[in-house]
């Protein structure tokens, strides 16, 4: 499809979708395909044990290093971040996001350097699962999937629509495009490692791996979908305040 088209096409749906309410947020867990979830689940940690740097502090990699492949990484997110803030009808993170995309490719040096967030332009990620939440889409059952990790229905389908929509794709020729993937997967892999300890202590140790990481993980895309809100119950708890403390 031609970018105008595309660019078009885009709008039209945003207008459509902008009277939408929000799909509702569940309280509990859905899984109803546990047995499988579990024997994947098991081989992406057999996997993580066998790649992993290890060490935490990005596996021994020098610190400008990481931060340079952050900062590149997430530049190369943000025309996805800004194709799903114009399908959810959100102007305000649109134009965010743009100002904070021009700022970095012209004066952060294509993105290496990321001078947009010391002038109040932080980042504001977006995913097309999100897009499909604002649509109305139900969370749906919680997966694993190989290698990837932990997802729910709705955000599996959503990295699909992601990778197919993904602005960066478009533009870039090959084999820059096979680059700036490679980008992304080197940050994914720097993160991991950066976290490998913590992850290991709350997921690893604990009496049933599978049941934190699928906790930990729908506890922190709710809160993310909630914008940080908490939600109207008792049972809630912070995925980000430390487990162990007193």
């Amino acid at each position: 499809m031609p970018q105008r088209s595309w660019i078009g096409l885009c709008a039209a749906v945003a207008v459509a979708v902008a009277g939408c309410g929000r799909a509702p947020l569940p309280d509990g867990i859905s899984d109803p395909h546990e047995a499988q979830n579990r024997a994947t689940f098991e081989m992406n940690r057999r996997v993580d044990a066998a790649l992993s740097f290890g060490g935490g502090e990005g596996g021994g990699v020098p610190e400008p290093v990481t931060r340079t492949v952050g900062n590149l990484a997430n530049h190369l997110e943000l025309p996805r971040s800004i194709v799903n803030d114009v399908l959810q009808a959100n102007v305000e993170d649109a134009v965010h996001n743009g100002f904070r995309l021009a700022l970095n490719t012209l004066v952060g040096v294509g993105g290496l350097f990321d001078p947009a967030t010391s002038m109040g332009l932080e980042e504001r990620e977006s995913d097309f699962g999100e897009t499909l939440h604002v649509w109305g889409q139900p969370e749906g059952a919680y997966l694993v999937l190989p290698l990837i990790g932990p997802s729910t229905e709705r955000d599996a389908f959503g990295r699909i629509v992601d990778t197919v929509l993904d602005p960066v794709g478009w533009v870039l020729p090959r084999p820059e495009v096979h680059y700036a993937r490679g980008v992304s997967l080197a940050d994914n892999a720097l993160d991991r490692a950066a976290f490998a300890d913590t992850i290991d202590s709350i997921v690893n140790d604990s009496a049933d791996g599978y049941a934190q990481a699928r906790l930990l993980y729908l506890e922190s895309r709710r809160y993310e979908l909630r914008g940080g809100a908490a939600p109207e119950n008792d049972d809630y708890f912070d995925p980000y305040e430390d487990p162990y403390a007193q």
